[in-house]
């Protein structure tokens, strides 16, 4: 089969800045759009290559239009972080996601979108859609790889990663720098903006889920929401912190969801790998593996037809 098209649109938000999303999509496309959203410390790269690897292009290659979004200041969104910038967890949320999807439905009037994220970018996703009540309606269905928002297991990964990196080195550095240069030190695929990296430790820490900039109760707001699309968090059996399959659980808890599913992706559930953060979106096996169930739950849920 033919690669998908690929080509890049910009959206411009306050302050001046231009996210980029990624535009993956197949001659004769005819289900509903997907709009999928990148975790800390990552662009939207993680979804696919120009080569046409990735969960993106197979999407595309079912029959969806695919929008990456790169968050602020990442991937090829425009400007690119730097000292001095004060974008937050709260503007990508009350700002960006929220325009992100009006772009996509721009493209595609009247169809719903697809909601997939990996890692934070789902917290993110979860958010915007309980402080935003009427996105709700137009989310056809949430698919979450990794995602999780307090950390509570206890490993050696878990108190290197984060309670080390995370909540004590990543700080400081992004206190030296004006932002964390998680590329230039190894250890990721992208940078931070030192808000972020603030108000997402806030998060992980367990307790309340309230925003750090105006105290908005998230976890309230899921509970008390009406519309919430159905939900399909995944998580890997060798994830010991970043999005261990029991914090992927107690999301699912505190979003509480009426129409959501677990699976654990790995050898022991049938899977062709122990897949871990990373590898569940990019590694070469997961198209023949189980990227087809993540094809079907969204033709499960999708109302365009064949």
């Amino acid at each position: 089969m033919d690669q998908p098209a690929q080509d890049s649109l910009f959206i411009s938000v306050p302050g001046g800045a231009q996210l980029h999303l990624r535009r993956i999509q197949a001659e004769g496309a005819t289900r509903s759009p997907v709009l999928m959203m990148h975790g800390s410390v990552e662009n939207g790269r993680v979804f696919y290559t120009p080569s046409g690897r990735g969960l993106g292009p197979f999407l595309a290659r079912a029959g969806h239009p695919v929008y990456v979004a790169d968050q602020r200041g990442r991937g090829e969104s425009k400007p690119r972080l730097a000292r001095g910038h004060s974008y937050g967890q709260t503007e990508a949320i009350t700002e960006d996601i929220p325009a992100l999807h009006r772009a996509v439905s721009a493209h595609h009037p009247g169809q719903r979108v697809h909601w997939i994220a990996h890692s934070w970018g789902g917290v993110l996703m979860l958010a915007a859609l309980g402080r935003l009540p009427a996105l709700q309606t137009e989310v056809a269905s949430l698919s979450f790889f990794g995602t999780k928002r307090c950390v509570r297991v206890s490993n050696l990964h878990k108190r290197l990663l984060i309670d080390l990196y995370w909540m004590r080195l990543a700080p400081l550095a992004a206190l030296a720098f004006g932002y964390l240069p998680s590329k230039r030190l190894g250890l990721g695929s992208d940078d931070e903006s030192r808000a972020s990296l603030a108000q997402c430790c806030a998060w992980v820490r367990p307790g309340p889920w309230n925003d750090p900039a105006d105290g908005f109760d998230y976890g309230r707001a899921l509970t008390l929401a009406e519309h919430l699309p159905p939900a399909w968090y995944l998580a890997a059996v060798n994830d010991p912190c970043l999005g261990n399959p029991d914090d992927v659980r107690d999301l699912m808890t505190e979003a509480g969801q009426a129409d959501q599913r677990f699976t654990l992706l790995g050898r022991s559930q049938g899977n062709m790998h122990d897949y871990d953060h990373v590898t569940m979106l990019t590694h070469r096996d997961a198209p023949r593996d189980h990227f087809p169930a993540v094809a079907a739950w969204l033709a499960e849920h999708d109302e365009s037809g064949e």
